[in-house]
């Protein structure tokens, strides 16, 4: 009979906390801006700036933030962070992550790069949460495009024909 009134208890929470998140919109992030940090070893450190956009009617408290990079389809750099703090209702805010790249990763992006040069940009995939948000931790997805510094700028339209 104990165990029958704690799966119950578990099954209610459960319950409570999935329809507390239901009401709750995707937030909205983008990589901002993308900065170096001092490295140690066989380490590159970086900060990654994040926008995040917040569309729905409440302000969300945060308490730690966790991501994951990808590159060209391979696992690149990953960091978490401690920081604390609110995006306001209908608001957004920039986060800092710190994030290490392995030796590896930077070798195996290499050999991509000089096997299949990027002709507009490198394609990257952000995944993560937001943690201590009262509705639980809060996941996000972002992907889009890099552009390489030095890349060439795409061919200007040609003008029409008189």
């Amino acid at each position: 009979m104990k165990h029958v009134r704690v799966w119950l208890a578990l099954a209610m929470l459960a319950l409570l906390t999935a329809c507390a998140s239901l009401g709750v919109d995707r937030l909205r992030v983008n990589v901002a801006g993308i900065d170096t940090l001092p490295s140690e070893g066989l380490e590159a450190r970086f900060a990654i700036k994040l926008r995040v956009q917040n569309p729905n009617d409440m302000a969300l408290d945060y308490d730690g933030i966790a991501l994951d990079l990808s590159l060209n389809g391979s696992a690149f750099a990953s960091g978490v962070s401690d920081a604390k703090g609110t995006i306001p209702r209908f608001g957004e805010a920039v986060l800092t992550v710190p994030v290490t790249v392995s030796a590896l990763s930077v070798v195996r992006q290499a050999l991509n790069f000089t096997r299949n040069p990027p002709k507009e940009g490198v394609p990257y995939e952000l995944k993560g949460k937001l943690g201590g948000t009262g509705l639980g931790s809060l996941r996000f997805e972002s992907s889009g495009t890099v552009r390489m510094p030095g890349a060439a700028d795409p061919a200007p339209a040609k003008p029409p024909a008189n």
